[in-house]
């Protein structure tokens, strides 16, 4: 998938009292195998001098922006997008693979200079 195909604005995510932005939306099928799900997408750049403090980071904000749409809006999955070198570098980690498992996190893994998306992980 071309990247082009997302929404560029903020998806707004709303819940009572509480309100909070995801960084990209979709609404079109965009994939065969994701049979045209809706999608909310959050980038994560993972560029701080320490990558653990980064998925901390970006597990917090996923877990909250996931059960706020499932509140809100079933309909919607969240995904965590990240570039490929650190989905190789880092999220293959046992450590960070079990970490991601048990929290169902969704992932997109982008290579950025195609700007293609290179692999769904469900």
């Amino acid at each position: 998938m071309i990247l082009g195909q997302l929404h560029l604005n903020p998806y707004k995510i709303k819940y009572k009292d509480a309100e909070l932005f995801a960084d990209l939306s979709a609404e079109k099928p965009i994939a065969a195998e994701q049979d045209g799900r809706r999608i909310v997408v959050e980038i994560k750049s993972f560029i701080s001098p320490s990558l653990m403090r980064d998925f901390e980071l970006a597990l917090g904000q996923y877990i909250l922006y996931r059960n706020l749409i499932n509140l809100a809006e079933p309909e919607y999955q969240v995904y965590l997008a990240i570039k490929d070198s650190i989905y190789d570098n880092f999220f293959k980690r046992d450590s960070i693979q079990i970490v991601t498992k048990l929290n169902q996190v969704l992932l997109l893994v982008v290579d950025t200079e195609k700007e293609k998306i290179t692999r769904w992980i469900n």
